[in-house]
């Protein structure tokens, strides 16, 4: 009998100690069998709340100053051009539309796969070229089968041609494909100044993981309060990057490391602050054909920070030999079936 006091004494002081570690805004750990009383969680699972903290065992926790208030996401398509510069084919073969429809639905997948994003406010907006009627209507069914709104915006290329320079940095006639694809990125660019907070600007042929835009913005919040100052990342972990040496840096966001790169493709993510310094370097890939087309992005990394994760949360899908496409140690078949479409 004395024995079974003494146990539930033991029961008694553990859970007035917990909910005072509550109440002061602790969290303990339980290391016989690795949960975390005070939240109710296991070591494995988000212990970080969008806004409030970013915890990370061992490291502990960075109290967050730099809340994430709302993302747009801005999706750039054209079902109808298989590749904007080469006639290769995509690995698995498959036609243009079933690329975009995928990466919208990874994306949706994404923004459903966590109930943080009930605090942050999460936009759709896809501007598009020249798609089908019934590509269109496809795209739609995706967004109300899954019970997100968006905004359909139909390209007028003609609003920008003229802004265009029809020559480029290679002394070349830029292709009527690239043209669309520079008023696609400046049209983009106007929509992204609605935004409130976050904009991640994305191509239409980008698969990403459940977990990639918690994480993105999760380590968004983590990274910008570490720094006191906004930045740009990357989802995709581009094999071009390892095609020579460089020094980086290597930082801890949620879930993931992330590493400071130079140079990204036209996906990629910041803030409206952000975007607003920019917006003239940006403008000129809307205005001139640059070699490498995105050179007064990596301009701007230069001087602000940009980030892609290791290993990679967003999938280029293109030519299997591309060294702008797949991402390495990824299962390339395991995220294309993933995002089948129903």
């Amino acid at each position: 009998m004395k024995e079974l006091k003494i146990k539930n004494n033991k029961s008694f002081l553990k859970k007035i100690f917990i909910k005072l570690c509550r109440f002061f805004g602790y969290e303990i750990i339980d290391q016989n069998n690795l949960t975390i009383p005070t939240s109710n969680k296991v070591i494995n699972q988000n212990l970080s709340k969008l806004g409030i903290n970013s915890i990370n065992l061992p490291l502990g926790e960075v109290k967050i100053t730099r809340k994430v208030k709302s993302l747009d996401i801005i999706i750039r398509s054209c079902m109808e051009v298989n590749m904007l510069t080469q006639n290769k084919e995509r690995i698995f073969e498959k036609g243009k539309p079933e690329y975009t429809l995928r990466s919208i639905n990874s994306l949706l997948n994404s923004a459903m796969a966590n109930e943080n994003f009930k605090n942050v406010s999460v936009k759709f907006t896809v501007v598009d070229h020249n798609s089908s009627q019934e590509n269109l209507d496809k795209m739609r069914n995706l967004f109300k089968r899954k019970n997100i709104k968006f905004n359909l915006i139909n390209l007028d290329v003609q609003k920008f041609s003229k802004k265009i320079e029809k020559i480029n940095e290679k002394k070349e006639t830029i292709t009527s494909n690239q043209i669309s694809n520079m008023a696609n990125i400046h049209q983009s660019l106007l929509e992204s100044l609605k935004a409130e907070d976050l904009i991640y600007f994305v191509e239409d042929d980008y698969l990403h993981s459940k977990d990639c835009l918690e994480e993105m913005i999760f380590a968004y919040e983590r990274i910008s309060t570490q720094l006191g100052n906004d930045f740009f990342l990357c989802p995709a972990d581009y094999p071009y990057l390892y095609s020579k040496f460089e020094n980086t840096n290597i930082i801890l966001g949620n879930k993931y490391h992330w590493r400071k790169i130079e140079e990204t493709l036209c996906t990629f993510l910041s803030s409206k602050k952000m975007i607003q310094q920019y917006i003239e370097n940006i403008r000129k890939m809307c205005e001139y054909e640059h070699y490498p087309f995105e050179k007064p992005l990596h301009d701007i990394y230069k001087k602000e920070l940009c980030i892609s994760p290791i290993p990679s949360l967003a999938v280029h899908f293109t030519n299997v030999n591309s060294i702008f496409g797949l991402s390495p140690n990824v299962d390339w078949k395991k995220i294309w079936d993933e995002n089948k479409l129903e």
